[in-house]
């Protein structure tokens, strides 16, 4: 018998489930991408609708004059109707702007809260289709203004704000969709490396929408637009919700199984165990984290309230149901801050790097990735920890420690170079981003999946919506304190942001030392 080739043979070398797991890690990278993407040209597109040579008065004309000097030999005369578009051709141009990004943030966050309850109770695979072809309409509607001649602001406010609720629809069906297919075992790990999507996404849509920014705008929201509904199509081809859905081994969290195919979801239960069985077979890091969890444990009549109504595996949990469930309210609270810092950097890092380092705007932009960058290696690194020690509140915590002076060294590292503050940047985005995206992937999975539900999945949508919702307030509140604080000087900024990593840490505390006192009790019972 001739030998495999080597091709032929790595493919047959990895299971059915391998390749399945494999391609769901992909398509939802690729989904949740393509969401980012249409996020990103607003950001590209606003030095368009307002350039800065129309008023010379302006202090940010004082940076990019010496840089214009190159590109126009003669001043052009302020011209507001052919240079700029209205209605942001006015001398207000920054705060009708920042309404654009704030009526999207603000969208986005109180959607958050309702989508998660409604997909909760909708096919995974209909509700993410649905939210793309939704996200991709109202995407290219604020590019139609473009081509339609439209001027009023009304009309721009209002496609950021529905664009706003309808993206909602993105972030929780993904994460539930890729929490059924991995188990909590190196889910750290696995999901810092799918959170990468976030930066992949970014520049993608910088690049697609900058391609013709300076040529025909409204392409570049009509562009990624066609782009998300495309992935819509994809997404309804081909997402598969659950494993058992195609007959693939499910990595089982739960003492019993749950077969799940959207609103159509049946349980089969194992016997029950006795409550110290039960809390025999818990994992360590479950114990530590949710041991308040055992209210559920007792008897349905006993119960407080967070396990009713799941023993038959049919009912999607309440609102004020996954609020009950131990550490939701803590590493909500805690991602809020932790947001408002990773938003900051977002919407004001390029302008930041302009003043401090006196580079032009696209220069500052593409510097300004680097943080990026080191978010994605922070997402990976807090996963590898988290999993390792199985502990993510003290993960959380250690990295939120070591933050808050970091940023306090950057302020005053980046105004001695570019060197310097590449460096920084790279530091920054890995110590900033690294908690963000753990409490937003990982943090959001276990405790949508934990002991307390008894086999029903079902929380993990409304789980991840609450957390991320409430983390979408602080990136929301963040822009717009750090437009206030800005005039009175940088360092003001910073002082804010690490006020802001102190709180993230405070609403941890509970939770770490609950951990670590755990953690000292099984050491001294495995010396006994």
């Amino acid at each position: 018998m001739a030998q495999l080739p080597p091709g032929i043979y790595l493919i047959t070398s990895f299971t059915r489930d391998q390749w399945y797991r494999a391609f769901i890690f992909v398509l939802t990278f690729m989904l949740y991408a393509s969401f980012h993407l249409s996020r990103k040209p607003i950001s590209i597109v606003k030095g368009e609708l307002h350039k800065h040579c129309v008023i010379p008065q302006d202090t940010e004309f004082i940076n990019y004059k010496k840089y214009e000097v190159h590109n126009q030999p003669m001043e052009k005369p302020c011209n507001k109707s052919s240079s700029d578009w209205e209605p942001f051709d006015k001398s207000n141009y920054k705060e009708l702007l920042g309404a654009l990004d704030y009526s999207f943030l603000c969208a986005y966050a109180i959607g958050m809260y309702l989508s998660g309850i409604i997909g909760e109770r909708l096919p995974i695979r209909y509700y993410l289709t649905g939210g793309m072809f939704a996200s991709g309409l109202f995407t290219a509607m604020f590019g139609f203004g473009y081509f339609y001649n439209i001027h009023n602001l009304s009309f721009y406010i209002a496609a950021q704000i529905v664009n706003g609720l309808v993206q909602t629809t993105g972030w929780p069906s993904v994460v539930t969709c890729i929490g059924n297919w991995f188990g909590k075992g190196r889910r750290g790990l696995i999901m810092g490396l799918w959170n990468s999507h976030t930066s992949v996404g970014n520049i993608l849509g910088s690049l697609i929408a900058g391609y013709w920014v300076s040529t025909c705008w409204g392409l570049s929201f009509v562009v990624p637009g066609i782009i998300i509904s495309v992935m819509g199509i994809v997404c309804y081809l081909f997402l598969i919700e659950h494993p058992n859905d195609i007959n693939c081994t499910s990595t089982p969290t739960n003492n019993s199984k749950s077969y799940m195919n959207g609103s159509n979801r049946f349980k089969i239960q194992k016997p029950k165990l006795s409550t110290k069985e039960t809390s025999k077979s818990q994992d360590p890091e479950m114990q530590c984290l949710l041991s308040d969890s055992e209210n559920c444990l007792k008897p349905l009549s006993q119960s407080n309230g967070v396990c009713e109504g799941y023993e038959k595996g049919q009912s999607a949990i309440s609102f004020i149901g996954a609020l009950r469930i131990p550490g939701v309210v803590e590493f909500s609270l805690c991602l809020l801050f932790a947001k408002l810092v990773s938003y900051t950097f977002l919407f004001w890092l390029p302008l930041y790097i302009t003043n401090v380092d006196n580079l032009n705007a696209k220069e500052a932009g593409d510097l300004s990735t680097l943080f990026d960058v080191g978010g994605i290696f922070g997402g990976i690194l807090a996963g590898i920890i988290s999993d390792r020690l199985k502990k993510r509140a003290s993960t959380c915590g250690i990295m939120l420690l070591i933050a808050a002076p970091t940023l306090y060294v950057f302020s005053a590292v980046s105004k001695m170079g570019l060197e310097a503050t590449v460096v920084m940047l790279l530091i920054c985005g890995a110590l900033v981003n690294g908690p963000y995206a753990l409490i937003t992937t990982a943090v959001s999975a276990d405790l949508g999946t934990h002991k307390s539900l008894k086999g029903n999945a079902r929380a993990l949508s409304t789980v991840t919506a609450i957390i991320d919702g409430t983390g979408s307030v602080g990136a929301a509140l963040g822009p717009l304190l750090a437009g206030l604080l800005s005039p009175t000087g940088w360092n003001n900024v910073f002082y804010m942001l690490m006020i802001a990593d102190a709180c993230a840490l405070l609403f941890l505390f509970r939770l770490i030392r609950k951990e670590l006192r755990c953690g000292m009790d099984q050491t001294l019972f495995k010396e006994h």
